[in-house]
């Protein structure tokens, strides 16, 4: 089949570029050097675009994803990063988003049309997101001149807390109810959102944040990776009652790629089938309908099934889309159609 182009919900490539993994040039995004997402692997997988996170690793020791294959586990949270370091590298990588579009590697997205010029034009569309909110002050400066430099997409929190609210742990078997939920200062967050026209991103979030978002916020409910509850006991999974909610604000799932939380057993083992997930994206559309499921890969941020393995297996993913049964229509939808009408209905 020929692929749609493929607008993806969520991936790490500037925690790469910042972190030093991943260079600037022909030997690395711009060419074939990087390392699930590059200009060359983009071009191969029908790669258009999509979400680039801005996100602020933690300071204290790294969690140990070994941990992550035994049949349980419940990996300890990194504590909370202060704002002063925070700032610094979120302004950083934010920073490598606008010295990629000035070197014409990709465009910085502000709106639909902006997306869909840079698609037509066979550009890297980018849109400008943050996975939690740790370089926010309270009196939301930093937020303003984010968004002026085109922040359009924020999550509250990754895992970790932050001043707005509580994560969920890597845990399996667990439900994301593992906490309260967003504080003073996370409903102002919302709501200030709401006022800017920023999508509010509620993957990460514990289940009474995603309750607190969806009682305070006047936007469609939308979780850029996040997978279903039923099909992975995993915390970071949602649950029927949570995606009943997003159908019913015509919100929006980005299927996450990350095996752990596609497995039944919660393992991070990179020989995971795609039927999983097929298997999952059928839930999501059964419980959402196919108007409000796309791709979240995850990319640069998680092990993904060795099928897909970066941004140019994408086309692996629909040839088994299409084997499974799914029209051209409902392909094009998953690819890049729905994430295009949801951003129109959040940004105007």
């Amino acid at each position: 089949m020929q692929t749609p182009l493929i607008f993806d919900g969520h991936n790490d490539l500037l925690l790469r570029v910042h972190s030093g993994n991943v260079p600037f040039g022909p030997d690395g995004f711009q060419g074939g050097g990087g390392h699930q997402v590059d200009l060359e692997k983009a071009r191969v997988g029908g790669f258009a675009g999509g979400f680039f996170a801005i996100f602020v690793p933690s300071q204290d020791a790294s969690m140990d994803m070994e941990e992550m294959n035994k049949p349980a586990y419940d990996l300890p949270l990194p504590a909370q990063v202060e704002w002063s370091t925070a700032s610094r590298i979120a302004l950083s990588q934010a920073a490598i988003l606008i010295r990629l579009e000035r070197e014409g590697a990709l465009r910085i997205c502000r709106s639909t049309s902006d997306i869909k010029s840079a698609m037509e034009a066979g550009v890297l569309a980018a849109v400008m997101h943050m996975e939690g909110a740790e370089a926010i002050d309270p009196d939301f400066h930093a937020l303003d001149v984010l968004f002026g430099a085109g922040l359009r997409s924020l999550g509250p929190v990754w895992s970790r807390p932050t001043i707005y609210g509580h994560g969920v742990p890597f845990r399996f078997p667990s439900t994301a109810d593992t906490g309260p939920g967003l504080t003073a200062d996370g409903i102002r967050l919302v709501k200030k959102c709401n006022e800017l026209k920023i999508l509010i991103d509620l993957s990460h979030l514990n289940e009474a944040g995603f309750w607190d978002v969806a009682k305070h916020s006047n936007a469609p409910l939308v979780a850029t990776h996040s997978n279903a509850y039923a099909l992975c006991a995993h915390s970071r999974n949602l649950t029927d009652r949570q995606l009943h909610a997003i159908r019913d604000s015509d919100g929006m799932v980005g299927l996450n790629f990350a095996v752990a939380f596609l497995r039944q057993d919660g393992r991070m083992d990179e020989a995971t089938s795609i039927d999983r997930m097929i298997a999952h994206l059928d839930y999501l559309i059964q419980e959402v309908g196919e108007d409000r499921v796309g791709l979240g890969s995850d990319f640069d941020g998680a092990i993904v099934p060795a099928e897909i393995r970066h941004v140019g297996g994408l086309p692996k993913l629909c040839e088994a889309m299409e084997k499974h049964g799914y029209d051209r229509d409902l392909i094009a939808k998953i690819c890049h159609k729905n994430w295009l009408r949801v951003l129109g209905k959040t940004w105007g």
